[in-house]
């Protein structure tokens, strides 16, 4: 039993795709040119926000369990500066991009043979959580334990991607299950969104302002693309059939989340 799944571990690590050079290097350039446009959007948000930032709470009971809720406190834990949190997504994306372009290209390369990327998925795990924790926010959600929570939902999304590729190494049969626990970790955050602002519209008649939903519905469109690509690399639709056509639809997405998400939270709440 134990040799037979020695045998199958070594017949999953040494699947490999034929990458040549040239493909290779036109990546490498991507990366950079990537990593160029990140750094630049980040380090303008940067130095051009303002000083605007968003209380994060914390709720305790003036007694035992049950005591009705108007018996507890509600108290500021600490304070999220919006700018250089804004900032700081993009410039991850920007470090990951130089990293795999430059220092990291071996390694980079070597992952890509595989038939996957993990250093996406480590990066993903920092940027787009900050991403959704950013989005809770600005909606509403502002208890430290609740944001916790979505942060843990989210790197689990994250690294359930991760699992995908590394349990579906070129020419096997693929394994679906990671995609799909992948899919209903990521829906928790936004099902919390989409109550916190139901219940709020319902207790106070208000919602959020108009810019918050345009950056609702823009980024779960986009966040969800990420999974609709994931999907068509493993279902080998059309030109998802070569694993660099998906490499490069996530580094277009990422890019173009990052910075819809910071350009509308700049536009909105960061000018001046």
């Amino acid at each position: 039993m134990i040799a037979g799944t020695v045998a199958v571990v070594t017949t999953v690590t040494s699947a490999s795709l034929n990458i040549d050079d040239l493909a290779l290097a036109r990546l490498r350039r991507f990366n950079l040119v990537m990593g160029a446009l990140h750094l630049v959007s980040g380090a303008f948000m940067w130095l051009s926000s303002n000083d605007f930032v968003l209380q994060v709470s914390g709720f305790t009971l003036k007694g035992p369990p049950g005591t009705p809720l108007g018996d507890g406190e509600l108290f500021e834990a600490f304070s999220f500066p919006l700018g250089a949190w804004t900032a700081a997504f993009l410039l991850m994306s920007a470090v990951a991009h130089f990293f795999m372009g430059t220092v990291g290209f071996d390694r980079y390369s070597r992952e890509l043979q595989a038939g996957r990327n993990r250093i996406r998925w480590v990066e993903y795990s920092f940027s787009a959580t900050l991403m959704i924790l950013l989005i809770s926010l600005v909606t509403g959600i502002t208890d430290v334990a609740a944001l916790i929570a979505i942060a843990g939902a989210n790197v689990a999304m994250i690294l359930f991607g991760w699992l995908m590729e590394t349990v579906n190494p070129p020419g096997r049969p693929v394994y679906w299950s990671p995609f799909w626990f992948g899919c209903i970790a990521g829906a928790a955050p936004w099902v919390a969104i989409a109550v916190s602002i139901t219940l709020g519209i319902a207790e106070t008649g208000e919602g959020p302002p108009g810019f918050v939903y345009g950056i609702l519905v823009t980024i779960f469109v986009l966040f969800n693309c990420f999974a609709i690509n994931q999907w068509l690399q493993y279902r080998g639709v059309g030109r998802w059939r070569d694993y660099l056509h998906g490499e490069r639809v996530y580094m277009w997405l990422s890019l173009v989340a990052k910075s819809l998400l910071a350009w509308q939270i700049w536009g909105n709440t960061l000018i001046g």
